[in-house]
């Protein structure tokens, strides 16, 4: 490397960039601080409404995800003011995954950060957060950390390790905040696709419990709240006559009348999936099939498979006893989790941990999406197993439904169809958008790339 760029235990920099200590670049008072100790904070003190508190759980990729927060009183808050977090925060893993990271923004002001966090508190005199929070999202910074880690069996960083670590960074604040925005600005609308994703979602689930669980457009008719040529939220007059008027006695209860009561194997062939051999590196190497794992599901934000981790050859299909599913099979995990949930975007294999469903004739997969996760329960309940559950193909194949009329069902999809589509077109953009986010990030923060090529790369890309 020539002389611009300077040696650092991430790569080289360039050689304008400055490198000092964490610690040095903090606050000089609890810079760098461990969250509460457990005999400070006890499950039991958690409560329905009150001040948040983010777990490792809650650290996502530079952002805090706020799904199932945990929450103390007022009291507790008070009691525990000093683990408060600031906008401009950075909170680490401190155990486990020490290389997850998230930027706590204006809306986690206030809120506070569990023991099993470092809660980093950058001097806004010194380095701009922004900047250091994508510094920490470099690839060869995540490798760093793991490396000092201590702990065989779990990881865990503490507060001296975190401070010695070296950061590097231009000297020129605007510099910082210009790299924080070009980054940030792809972070930004990655997570305005979610938020609209996640809106879509609400309402699509919301359409599924109004008409097949809670019967409200039957409902509606019955007690005179729908007529004729009336559009309600949700029920467009020209969806009167699918409905009807009554319902009847079931096994399952009332249902309405013409609708049946079906086994979930008469409105789909239900397969399962197996693993080639893994010591077979003709069944891996070069492949070019997905396979999926439970662990491809994990990890997704909606219902909707792109891609999957592993692949495997023509030879490693051969061992699959399903073959390639169809694109459009719904794919649920059968174990350590039961639930995890996706319509498969793309022709995917599958490994035993998963019941799929192949739609048959005239049902729509939207409707076995939105059936099974709201029936995560009563397919939970024909699980078994001492180690951990698992729901086998025998069982699930007899887990009955409320089947509509055809009608109800074409309409159904008609009507939820463009939402889900917005999400896979909404997904499809954001991995886009993430994916030249990381090939910017290491470039930016090393040096390799200033400011102004990257405004005009992104420029010309119409970002």
């Amino acid at each position: 490397m020539n002389g611009e760029f300077s040696k650092t235990p991430y790569g080289w920099f360039a050689s304008d960039f400055v490198v000092n200590r964490l610690a040095d670049l903090c606050i000089p008072e609890d810079g760098i601080l461990t969250g509460p100790f457990g005999s400070q904070l006890h499950q039991k003190d958690y409560v329905q409404i009150g001040t948040p508190i983010i777990t490792v759980e809650h650290l996502g990729d530079n952002r805090i995800l706020l799904d199932n927060l945990p929450k103390v009183s007022d009291t507790d808050r008070k009691r525990l003011s000093r683990y408060l977090l600031q906008c401009g925060d950075i909170v680490f893993s401190r155990v486990g995954s020490v290389d997850r990271r998230a930027l706590v923004r204006k809306i986690e002001e206030g809120w506070l950060f569990s023991g099993r966090c470092l809660r980093v508190r950058p001097h806004s005199a010194k380095i701009d957060s922004q900047y250091l929070s994508y510094f920490f999202g470099l690839p060869a910074f995540k490798e760093f950390i793991k490396s000092i880690a201590v702990g065989a069996t779990m990881p865990s960083l503490n507060t001296s390790l975190l401070s010695d670590i070296p950061i590097a960074y231009p000297p020129d604040f605007n510099e910082q905040r210009a790299i924080a925005h070009i980054l940030g600005t792809l972070d930004d609308k990655i997570e305005l696709n979610r938020k609209m994703s996640q809106t879509l979602e609400e309402m699509a689930r919301g359409l599924f419990k109004a008409w097949f669980v809670d019967f409200e457009p039957v409902r509606a008719k019955m007690q005179g709240c729908w007529q004729r040529g009336q559009s309600l939220p949700g029920l467009p007059a020209h969806l009167y006559d699918l409905f009807p008027d009554r319902l009847v006695e079931s096994e399952l209860g009332e249902i309405p009348e013409g609708w049946e009561v079906k086994y979930i194997s008469e409105l789909a062939e239900v397969v399962g999936g197996s693993t080639p051999r893994t010591e077979h590196a003709e069944y891996w190497e070069g492949g070019t099939h997905c396979w999926a794992t439970p662990k491809d599901l994990s990890a997704l934000l909606v219902p909707v498979l792109l891609d999957t981790e592993r692949k495997i050859t023509d030879a490693g299909l051969s061992q699959v006893n399903s073959g390639l599913l169809p694109k459009g099979t719904v794919l649920l995990s059968s174990r350590a989790p039961i639930g995890y949930l996706a319509i498969a975007e793309v022709p995917v294999a599958v490994n035993q941990g998963f019941i799929a469903m192949k739609p048959r004739q005239g049902v729509s997969n939207l409707f076995l999406l939105r059936w099974a996760h709201a029936a995560h329960n009563e397919i939970l309940s024909h699980a078994n197993g001492s180690t951990f559950l698992e729901i086998s193909k025998t069982n699930f194949r007899s887990i009955r439904v409320v089947s509509p009329r055809d009608p109800v069902m074409n309409a159904f999809d008609q009507l939820s169809h463009p939402m889900y589509c917005k999400v896979v077109q909404n997904e499809r953009e954001s991995r886009t958008l993430a994916a030249l986010r990381d090939a910017l990030l290491p470039r930016l923060i090393r040096g390799e790339l200033r400011v102004k090529d990257a405004e005009r790369f992104l420029k010309e890309r119409g970002l």
